[in-house]
């Protein structure tokens, strides 16, 4: 059964005020389009949780979407600091940020507990960091098996209410192809309530079938699926486009004051109805820039069983 809609549609039928929403990718893959569009629909207070928060969650904290993060390592990549973010947890504009930081493995683990319906998990990481002195989330368990070491960090399970991933392609059951960096994005779309799966292309079931390793996220856990080209621009799409690299050069420029930045989104975000009509504002040539040289991987035979 198709499962397919649009972003709109998608973000009102899942998202409520209140809660935990998590918007993947690694460096690429990033869900912009669906963040705008809970830019334009104005939810509040909101927990906000990805490794890397980056632009998107820096033009949502922006809007005054976020209440708290829940996050690893956060900034401008190649950058600097996220000036939004910054404002709001050391001078409370728009409003006030909770943070509640782990190490990249640390809410991969969180996610991955979450994912599998377990009450913690280990992770040797945190021994002899500061980490534990500052989150009451890490706690530490005796070794039962009572070889070293005889106590072990632990972290809880982390369920968001409403997970957005990405991926290259899917049909419209949500079965997902993704290649190149991955990130925690499987183990969140598994760990949440509901999923929203945005695509740069759907295809056949027919594509995603004759390839079944590269489908990461299966049909099983994608409640809402929405065709969105170019839904990760600026940041880019393994063999679709590259990094928009002068984008996240120009925010830090643009977010020097709370005014500047509201003042692109008022032309970027609120300015358009939706991603369409955002592409529909770039320059053509710098789509032509973001193109990608061509590698294809070589084929396999997987053969008929």
């Amino acid at each position: 059964m198709t499962k397919v809609t649009d972003m709109e549609e998608a973000v009102s039928s899942a998202i409520e005020d209140g809660q935990s929403i998590y918007l993947g990718g690694f460096t690429h893959l990033i869900p912009f389009a669906a963040g705008h569009e809970i830019i334009r629909q104005g939810y509040s207070d909101l927990t906000l949780v990805r490794a890397t928060p980056d632009l998107i969650y820096d033009q949502m904290i922006a809007a005054g979407c976020a209440s708290s993060v829940t996050f690893s390592w956060a900034g401008n990549p190649g950058v600097g600091s996220l000036r939004a973010f910054r404002r709001a947890i050391e001078d409370g504009v728009p409003t006030e940020l909770d943070i509640d930081e782990y190490s990249h493995f640390g809410l991969v683990s969180r996610l991955a507990a979450g994912a599998q319906d377990l009450p913690f998990l280990p992770l040797r990481t945190f021994v002899g960091s500061d980490y534990p002195e500052h989150n009451d989330n890490i706690q530490f368990v005796e070794n039962p098996f009572g070889d070293m070491p005889g106590e072990i960090p632990v972290v809880p399970p982390l369920n968001p209410d409403v997970a957005v991933v990405r991926g290259q392609r899917a049909d419209t059951e949500g079965s997902a192809h993704l290649w190149g960096i991955v990130g925690e994005m499987v183990e969140a779309a598994f760990a949440a309530d509901t999923v929203i799966l945005s695509v740069e292309e759907l295809v056949d079931t027919e594509v995603i079938r004759s390839d079944p390793n590269r489908t990461l996220i299966p049909q099983t856990v994608i409640d809402h699926v929405v065709e969105e080209p170019f839904g990760s621009h600026p940041s880019y799409a393994q063999g679709y486009y590259d990094r928009d690299n002068e984008a996240y050069l120009a925010w830090d420029r643009q977010t020097e004051t709370h005014e500047s930045t509201k003042e692109w989104l008022e032309e970027w975000v609120y300015g358009v109805n939706d991603r369409t009509e955002y592409l529909e504002k770039l320059d053509v040539e710098r789509f032509l820039d973001l193109q990608p040289q061509t590698s294809y991987g070589t084929p396999v035979d997987m053969g008929e069983y």
